[in-house]
């Protein structure tokens, strides 16, 4: 059994680690509040672009846009991968990075001959750098302060290969925002800008923002100036709302995985801290009885001599 000393020094070294975990309880709770309000006031507005470049697209030719279709012998695919700068968050890292390799391995499958990483978050820098695939750009450290310019600055590099026919195809895997405890990982299609409308399980939840009038009929817009004036416009913004919108997930995401995951060690911890105690009192208690047996057989040995 240990000595006292021993188990003295586990428990203050427990005790202080439950100090530092529960901190970052409370530092990512008030991060999680900020990065919510951040999510939340983005996704009604890049939701509604959405719908507006689908109408546009309805009243032109679906070769309108250079982004709506891949260039030709354009065989590549980039695939854009979110993570957390930092650890510390429970398998939030782990669980985006595996769907990455998921992606790749589709890549791959459906005939991609070259593949590109663009890894926003140190983690994920870290991680791919070591395999065979090229990097694109160098995004670590952006989440401490994380701006709009991020997005603008990636859609650029996603933009500029996908004209140049380095890569047809555009992914964006990340997790996406739930609620404190779930995380959906998703892989939306970026480029070319899909026909179909990409839905992920929170757009379904909130399908206010894409409900149909009363009658059922689709809205009939008037566009001022024309159709393709707003699209050459559009477009771009598009791009920037979505990769930002997935930027702003995944810090929410982040935050919330972190929470949960430091309020699951603070709880250990204290656990810890209850069974280190109550064998510390154990040890200490057979010390004490020990201690007593010692000093009954000394006067039980003086009470035989005299």
């Amino acid at each position: 059994m240990a000595n006292l000393r021993d188990i003295r020094n586990r428990i203050d070294s427990v005790e202080n680690t439950k100090q530092v975990t529960r901190a970052m309880k409370m530092v990512a709770a008030a991060k999680l509040r900020r990065a919510q309000e951040r999510i939340f006031d983005t996704r009604p507005y890049a939701y509604k672009i959405r719908e507006l470049l689908e109408h546009l697209k309805g009243e032109l030719d679906p070769t309108a846009h250079p982004l709506f279709e891949a260039p030709e012998d354009a065989e590549g695919t980039l695939i854009v991968v979110v993570t957390a700068d930092r650890g510390l968050c429970g398998g939030f890292n782990s669980n985006v990075i595996s769907k990455a390799e998921q992606a790749i391995e589709e890549a791959f499958a459906a005939g991609t001959d070259d593949l590109y990483l663009l890894c926003v978050g140190e983690k994920g820098h870290r991680h791919f750098q070591k395999t065979e695939h090229p990097l694109v750009g160098d995004y670590q450290g952006i989440f401490d302060n994380l701006s709009f310019s991020v997005a603008e600055q990636i859609v650029e590099d996603a933009v500029e290969g996908f004209e140049r026919g380095i890569w047809g195809e555009v992914e964006v895997v990340y997790n996406e925002f739930k609620n404190t405890i779930t995380q959906n990982r998703i892989v939306e299609p970026l480029l070319p800008i899909p026909d179909d409308r990409f839905q992920t399980p929170v757009m379904q939840e909130e399908g206010n923002h894409f409900e149909l009038p009363q009658n059922g009929q689709a809205i009939d817009y008037l566009f001022e100036p024309t159709p393709r004036t707003l699209l050459d416009e559009l477009v771009p913004r598009f791009l920037k709302y979505q990769v930002w919108r997935a930027l702003l997930e995944s810090n929410a995401a982040e935050q919330g995985a972190r929470m949960v995951a430091m309020d699951n060690a603070t709880e250990n911890a204290e656990e810890m801290i209850e069974d280190l105690t109550l064998e510390y009192n154990r040890a200490r208690q057979n010390a004490i009885t020990m201690e007593l047996l010692d000093i009954a057989s000394g006067a039980e040995a003086l009470d035989e001599s005299s």
